[in-house]
């Protein structure tokens, strides 16, 4: 796909996915916006009248729930994060059932951690979970499960949360609001920005220094988290805008707003795409230059008589991370033997080892190469 057709395809695509994030559906004396909400609401209605199909990734739990609980500011401790996501996931997700019903649209609520899409069986129940909800024309509003997530099993934020999802469901198009118009070429807070309009490569970015912070206090993300959800998606063949909230229908209509982030490859395969952006590694496997060129250039399989060392503890059939001898990661791949198998088998040739470990350390169907994505 060229990236003049890109936007256009973002009017035509079938099935379409928006996150919307915390600085535009909350402020931080008053909680939940709900006018702000409405207006994202009529506006992804209205795409739904056209007869295309919408996830909703929404952040505003922990926001939402401050006003109700006295806070004054987002918590630092985990507890109570916790607790006002508890509070405020109630009132985010009956608001926008109560404004999609205007429309006559249901939603159905889906919370995520890092845990469900990072293990591969959870990463299939919430692709079969979102799917189902679409067939049913319901509208799914995913958000990351603050309630019970800890620091080992969060997102982090939703914008890469949204780039995963719109793998899972198979979507055509990514559209990431928030409240800046869209990726500039410097801070428009103190000084002449250009408004990037399109980004083809990573290099198109190359010089620009993103900021890390939401504006009003109660997001977590910022642009620099979008640019890497963006790339995510794009690199996985989905195309991707980035602009503010107010210009939801604009974007969706394949209007010129906003940062356009073309597709920069094919989609991958969904294994594929869980192996790069989704697995969690268990360990490493450290390779010689000969098995890091057949990876590499011949996309081989992985041997034992290239694998110099281990670290981590892992089972068959876990994910790690093949790493050559510079310490930059290779590949990611399903391991084919537990870490205790693998002191006996490291710099061994095929044929001088007992015949129950004379099968690939790694298959190149259970690979995936990595490169940067920016």
């Amino acid at each position: 796909m060229t990236p003049a057709a890109a936007r256009p395809a973002i009017a035509g695509a079938g099935r379409v996915v928006v996150k919307v994030g915390s600085s535009s559906l909350t402020t931080l004396p008053g909680g939940l916006d709900v006018d702000r909400l409405t207006a994202l609401v009529d506006a992804l209605a209205a795409v739904r009248a056209s007869g295309r199909q919408v996830v909703l990734v929404s952040s505003g739990a922990i926001a939402a729930g401050l006003a109700p609980l006295g806070l004054y500011g987002r918590p630092r401790d985990l507890a109570t994060a916790q607790a006002a996501a508890s509070v405020g996931q109630l009132r985010l997700v009956q608001t926008y059932a109560d404004a999609f019903a205007r429309h006559g649209i249901t939603v159905g609520q889906v919370l995520l951690t890092a845990d469900d899409l990072t293990r591969r069986s959870h990463y299939r129940n919430a692709r079969r979970t979102v799917e189902r909800l679409l067939d049913l024309g319901v509208l799914p509003v995913v958000n990351e499960n603050d309630t019970v997530a800890t620091e080992e099993i969060r997102f982090g934020d939703n914008d890469r949360l949204a780039a995963l999802v719109a793998h899972v469901s198979q979507a055509d198009a990514l559209v990431l609001l928030s409240d800046v118009d869209g990726v500039y070429d410097g801070d428009p807070r103190t000084g002449p920005a250009q408004l990037v309009d399109t980004v083809r490569d990573p290099a198109d970015l190359a010089s620009v220094v993103l900021g890390s912070a939401s504006r009003n206090g109660v997001g977590t993300g910022g642009m620099a988290t979008k640019v890497e959800a963006a790339f995510i998606a794009a690199h996985a063949g989905v195309p991707v805008v980035v602009t503010s909230t107010p210009q939801a229908a604009g974007a969706l209509d394949g209007d010129r707003v906003g940062t356009l982030f073309a597709p920069m490859g094919k989609r991958p395969s969904a294994r594929q795409f869980w192996l790069r952006y989704a697995s969690r590694p268990r360990g490493r496997l450290l390779l010689d230059d000969g098995a890091v060129a057949a990876l590499r250039e011949r996309h081989a399989s992985l041997l034992a008589a290239g694998i110099t060392g281990v670290a981590g503890e892992f089972l068959a059939d876990d994910p790690v991370e093949l790493v050559g001898p510079d310490g930059v990661v290779v590949a990611r791949g399903l391991v084919a033997y537990d870490a205790r198998e693998m002191p006996r088998l490291l710099g061994r040739k095929t044929g001088d080892l007992p015949a129950e470990y004379r099968r690939e350390v790694v298959h190149r169907d259970e690979m995936v190469l990595v490169g940067r994505l920016r």
